[in-house]
């Protein structure tokens, strides 16, 4: 129902419309309605920016554009005494208006965010709640007065709402304009202001003649038209140019144009730019395929672009044209009598002649911009008569013209010259290019018979070489050189730079790039990757005294050629040398070097860093590495992983705090005894696999008091005494895989309480005993972490005594985190994987780990029992236990039990384990033959908490089941 009264009211509207235009042409009809002297509404036309109501006269533009801006200060005095009255009734902040004399009549339509914003709010509040307060306050005295003042309110607040739509409406394109046109009454009224129709943009729409027409009338102020892609195109424009006496601006896309057509355009005065693309021009009489000459008469045209067209001959008389474009235009003559044209585009017009083109643009005396691109006849002469005829010519284009060499030509006022594709370009060239002092910008692309450039240009600021396979040499000096763009030039060999300017260079993939001089005092970043032919004598280019005083970023990787790189530069940030396979030598005193890249260095044998601001160094990919020698005051941290050819080393880094060194098994006791003197705040020291060094060595560990982490793994020592003399801050110590270890070396820990702040302790496949081991547990009581991993001589693992007492008890008394006993350890998780002689576990409460929350036992293939009271414990791992037979748990906080691969273990030993396992939530019984699917109920009922049980089989195939319990 509502649909269809809404359509009654549009067929309506429509009606009175046509009859308004029937009487008014070019009026447009106005949803507002206005009282009349007597009080009778009336309809309201425009027509042509101006108001008027039937019966009455017309307004002037001058009145209507009063009019709005009355509407605007009107608006904008009610935002201020709301916003005074709400200042006045309570301690608000100011909001800031503009004032009404900025709205003039060209932007009175548009609206800022913030102002949008605000006049919102201040409709809402005062429409919304200011009447009522008003009718409370007053309690009914004065109601003609109010009556008076809440009509003028809606006025005032109806222009707001229109201005509102307006900012609103002003982000929608033409066809969403008649959308919301259609809503309503006061929408239309705002979408159909001219402000909105100034450009009628129907790019890819198909309109009809009529329609067409009555926008054309009804919108007689429009300046732009687009008809791009829109059938009936000729019509459609000769229509606009009739109609739109103000019209500045016409695109024409994929058309069909008669020949009459450019005759109607002297019948558009205000017409300044002109855009033909991809369009059909034909004659009327004789039909499409007959192609006629073009002749374009007009005073005011300024900007005319005639793109992809097939013409016979193109005439212009226009005395302001300043900007012509016939890019991708077929055209076998040209005529111009142009006398203002600045920009003239003639490139890919591939069926001009050399004369014809000589002729027309020799009539141009103030041409400025010339593309002759792809124009393949053009030839030296052209160029001759050009210059001596356009004195002011600043920028060429002659790419793809293969007649063209430059030679003898003169163009003193040139800025700009691009040579794409010249094959007549030689060095010979390069004199007459010479002569151009005020050239800018330089392009040469795909020139192969050019083999050399030498320039002194003073103007000189963007240069571009690409592909030129003959090119060898360059020498260029220009102080406002800024850019240098060089590719795919392979038979380059010399760079000869002079520049103030220049502050980044880029010389990539230059294969045969030898020899290299720059005096450029501004240069600060250089790029030479991959120029495989540079030899050792660049790196005087780069230190002090070369011409780079400035110097902060060097890339030399993949120079193959290069075997010692000695640098000495105070400006140096940053230095990339990866993949110089061929160096040998290595040698830098750069004081602020911060970031050093040696990947791929693998004949690297001498290194020496003196006065370097690193702080961190990798040498850990240098394999060959013999001798080092670092002084650096900001060295952090230094990896020397992997070197294990290296036998001397110099180290002088006083805040060194780490130092790897694994795998250095040259290192002996005097280079580390020297280094250890030199970096005194050495806090990590990982000797792993470093077999050369001995307890003289070790004894220079006196000078490390900040000590908290070694690693002593793979070595011989035989003694641990120097560390326990001097290591108190020790908190981390890896003994793995020390074989010559005794349990007499461990004595100190467990009788003499050495290393207090011992938090790890790593023995895994140690020769430790089972005596040693048994002491540990028992007196270290400040371990946190104990890792025994493939201890073959650990056989029974026994801590403290039997005792019937559980610890449920104790954990419902006292949390795990705030239980507090005499001789408590602190141990947190005990790793024994691998443990191949180990039998038996026995871990009872009296043992007071009140904090062992994870246990590993897997692959301990002969343990066959283990019983454990820990009520701290959170994940066990029994995994490949295939002897295990008897387990007995009392672990009221375990989660994860792991008992994949017990093959020996039983649904009723388990069963009887998990009862006083409350927090039990993951059981893993996969490949544990004797434990049935038909067994879960019963583990479910001994442990409630269960929720994931997985389990499986060894069969033909591997099967893994996973069963959820709710």
């Amino acid at each position: 129902m509502a649909d269809g009264r809404m359509k009654a009211i549009v067929e309506e509207e429509e009606e009175e419309e046509e009859e308004a235009f029937a009487r008014f042409p070019g009026v447009r009809l106005s949803s507002r309605t206005c009282a009349g002297e007597e009080g009778a509404p009336s309809r309201k036309v425009v027509a042509k920016g101006e108001i008027f109501t039937f019966g009455e006269r017309r307004e002037s533009d001058e009145a209507t554009a009063w009019d709005l801006k009355r509407k605007r200060f009107e608006m904008f005095n009610l935002g201020r005494a709301c916003e005074n009255t709400a200042a006045s009734s309570s301690a608000a902040e100011e909001s800031p208006l503009p004032v009404a004399s900025e709205y003039n009549s060209q932007s009175s339509s548009t609206l800022s965010e913030n102002e949008a914003t605000y006049i919102l709010s201040q409709f809402s509040r005062h429409f919304c709640h200011g009447n009522t307060q008003d009718s409370k306050d007053r309690g009914g005295v004065g109601k003609d007065k109010s009556d008076n003042r809440d009509v003028e309110d809606v006025k005032i607040h109806t222009y707001m709402m229109d201005d509102i739509l307006h900012k609103i409406f002003s982000f929608l394109d033409q066809k969403n304009l008649c959308r919301v046109g259609a809503t309503c009454k006061e929408w239309r009224a705002v979408s159909t202001h001219e402000y909105f129709w100034r450009r009628l943009k129907f790019e890819n729409t198909r309109i009809s003649q009529k329609n067409f027409a009555i926008i054309c009338h009804r919108y007689r102020n429009a300046t732009e038209l687009n008809l791009s892609n829109v059938p009936n195109t000729c019509m459609l424009a000769r229509e606009a140019m009739a109609s739109l006496r103000h019209l500045e601006t016409l695109i024409l896309e994929r058309g069909v144009l008669s020949y009459k057509f450019f005759h109607a355009l002297s019948a558009c005065p205000a017409l300044s730019t002109l855009s033909i693309s991809e369009a059909t021009i034909y004659d009327e009489d004789k039909g499409i395929g007959d192609y006629e000459n073009i002749f374009i008469h007009h005073d005011r045209l300024r900007d005319l672009r005639i793109l992809k067209c097939y013409l016979v001959c193109v005439s212009l008389r226009c005395c302001r044209l300043q900007t012509l474009s016939l890019k991708h235009s077929t055209m076998m003559r040209l005529k111009l009598h142009c006398p203002q044209l600045h920009v003239l585009d003639l490139s890919s017009c591939r069926d001009l002649g050399d004369f014809l083109i000589r002729s027309a643009v020799m009539t141009c005396p103030l041409l400025a911009s010339l593309d002759m691109s792809s124009c393949t006849y053009v030839s030296d002469e052209t160029l001759r008569e050009i210059a001596s005829a356009c004195p002011n010519l600043s920028a060429l284009d002659v790419s793809y013209c293969p007649n063209v060499s430059f030679e003898s030509v003169r163009l003193p006022m040139l800025t700009e010259l691009k040579l794409h594709t010249c094959d007549s370009i030689t060095s010979a060239s390069i004199g007459a290019i010479s002569h151009s002092h005020m050239l800018e910008v330089l392009q040469f692309h795909n020139c192969g018979q050019l083999s050399s450039i030498s320039l002194d240009l003073p103007h000189l600021r963007d240069i571009s070489l690409v592909h030129l396979p003959k090119f060898v040499y360059l020498n260029l000096r220009s102080p406002k050189l800024a850019s240098i763009k060089a590719s795919r030039c392979s038979a380059l060999q010399h760079v000869t730079i002079i520049s103030n300017a220049l502050q980044k260079l880029v010389l990539e993939k230059q294969e045969s790039l030898a020899t290299l001089s720059l005096q450029c005092q501004n240069l600060i970043d250089v790029d030479l990757d991959n120029c495989v032919s540079l030899t050792n004598s660049i790196c005087q280019v780069f230190s002090e005294g070369g011409g780079c005083p400035i110097l902060r970023s060097l890339v030399l990787n993949n120079c193959k050629s290069l075997s010692m790189v000695e640098l000495n530069s105070h400006s140096l940030v940053s230095l990339s040398l990866v993949g110089c396979s061929s160096m040998s030598v290595l040698q830098l005193s750069c004081p602020n070097l911060q970031k050093l890249n040696l990947d791929g260095c693998d004949l690297l044998k001498r290194a020496s860093f003196c006065h370097v601001g690193l702080e961190s160094l990798n040498l850990g990919i240098c394999p060959m590495l013999t001798f080092l020698q670092i002084e650096a005051q900001q060295l952090l941290i230094l990896e020397l992983t992997g070197c294990g050819m290296l036998s001397q080393a110099l180290v002088n880094c006083p805040r060194l705090t780490s130092l790897d060194a694994r795998f250095c098994r040259e290192i002996k006791d005097g280079s580390f005894s020297r280094t250890a003197a030199s970096c005194p705040n050495i806090q990590s020291l990982i000797l792993s696999s470093c077999t050369s060094i001995g307890a003289d060595g070790l004894s220079s560990l006196c000078w490390l008091q900040q000590l908290t982490l070694l690693d002593l793994s793979y070595t011989h020592l035989m003694s641990l005494q120097p560390v326990f003399d001097n290591c108190l801050q020790l908190k981390i110590l890896n003994l793995s895989a020390c074989k010559n270890l005794a349990d007499s070396c461990l004595d100190a820990l467990y009788k003499e309480h050495a290393l207090p702040s011992l938090r790890e302790l790593d023995l895994s496949y140690s020769s430790v005993g089972q005596t040693a081991i048994s002491h540990l547990l028992s007196c270290c009581t400040n371990l946190v972490h104990l890792n025994l991993n493939g201890c073959t001589n650990l056989r029974d693992l026994v801590w403290g005594s039997s005792n019937s007492h559980s610890c449920e008890d104790l954990v419902e008394i006292c949390p795990s985190n705030s239980i507090t006993k005499e001789n408590e350890h602190l141990l947190e998780v005990l790793n024994c994987t691998g443990c191949s002689k180990l039998e038996k576990v026995f871990i009872p409460s009296m043992s007071n780990c009140f904090h062992l929350s994870k246990l590993s036992l897997k692959l301990s293939v002969n343990l066959r029992e283990v019983d454990l009271t820990c009520c701290a414990l959170r994940t066990l791992n029994l995994s490949k236990c295939s002897s295990l037979e008897i387990l007995k748990l009392d672990c009221p906080r375990l989660i994860n039990l792991q008992l994949q691969g017990c093959s020996m273990l039983t649904e009723e030993n388990l069963e009887s384990a998990i009862l006083r396992c409350n927090m039990l939530v993951i059981l893993n019984v996969n490949c544990c033959p004797k434990i049935k699917a038909a067994d879960f109920g019963r583990l479910c009922a001994a442990c409630p908490s269960l929720k994931h049980i997985y389990a499986g089989g060894m069969g033909s195939s591997y099967q893994r089941i996973i069963h959820y319990l709710t």
